[in-house]
């Protein structure tokens, strides 16, 4: 199979990968086919620039006692074993002397015993811990916005004005003002779709924040060239009806989705 030709595919791989949940053979396949195709290399470095998004917002967590706990117990075990090693390269002092004795070889034993019952009992626990943590990493991914479309709303004098990004996994449509426009309070902007047949259709009413958050569902944009706002009365045109004012802003709608 094309894998090149699948983009919906590419994606959960390139997000496996940046994720780390993508092992062995398919990891190795998946690198090399980065390294000859610009289109998966680009979605690879695309989830690893999510992720890290992501964990740049984690609060700083200082390390579980659990751990330091693991570390003191594998270092003791550490010094246990050498010392042991050490012990069977000393010659012997006499046949009947310390290094006969079964007491001291039990004691070893028993203390490298239970230093390896707590490093397991350790590792149990700091596992768990990452279990939880990989959990909420993905929660967080899960409510992360999937920008697949975004447009660039510019004036007559082509000076930007209104920055439109699409998120289909949470149908919201997020307007930011960078411009300096700013309507009169008896006047309202409305956006519009623009789509290849048939007249503009409105998309929602724009309040006067810097930032708007309209709902929106993937049949309004997809496949739509063009988005545009219109200068309207106070609350916008009545629903069923076409623009009224003139356009202030217009902008193609580019698809970002590999």
């Amino acid at each position: 199979m094309n894998l090149t030709r699948n983009p919906a595919l590419i994606e959960q791989l390139a997000a496996s990968y940046a994720l780390g949940t993508l092992r062995g053979g398919a990891r190795r396949r998946f690198e090399a086919l980065a390294r000859t195709h610009a289109s998966v290399r680009a979605a690879a470095l695309i989830w690893q620039g999510r992720l890290a998004s992501v964990t740049e917002l984690q609060p700083q967590e200082a390390p579980s006692p659990a751990v330091w706990k693991r570390i003191e117990n594998l270092v003791q075990a550490d010094k246990q074993a050498r010392a042991m090693q050490a012990a069977r390269q000393a010659p012997r002092a006499s046949a009947g002397g310390w290094w006969a004795s079964l007491g001291l070889w039990r004691g070893a034993s028993a203390a490298g015993a239970m230093a390896a019952v707590a490093a397991v009992v350790v590792g149990v626990n700091l596992n768990t811990q990452l279990n939880g943590q990989v959990r909420e990493l993905s929660a967080r991914l899960a409510a992360t916005p999937e920008i697949q479309y975004v447009a660039v709303l510019a004036d007559d004098k082509a000076a930007a004005s209104m920055l439109v990004t699409f998120d289909p996994k949470n149908n919201r449509l997020v307007l930011k003002r960078v411009g300096g426009f700013q309507e009169s309070a008896d006047k309202s902007l409305e956006l519009w779709a623009l789509p290849q047949a048939g007249g503009p259709k409105s998309l929602g009413v724009l309040g006067s924040e810097k930032v708007i958050r309209l709902t929106a569902s993937d049949t309004d944009v997809r496949e739509v060239p063009a988005l545009a706002i219109t200068l309207e009365p106070k609350g916008g045109v009545p629903p069923g009806s076409g623009p009224t004012g003139p356009i202030l802003f217009k902008g193609a709608l580019i698809q970002t989705t590999l």
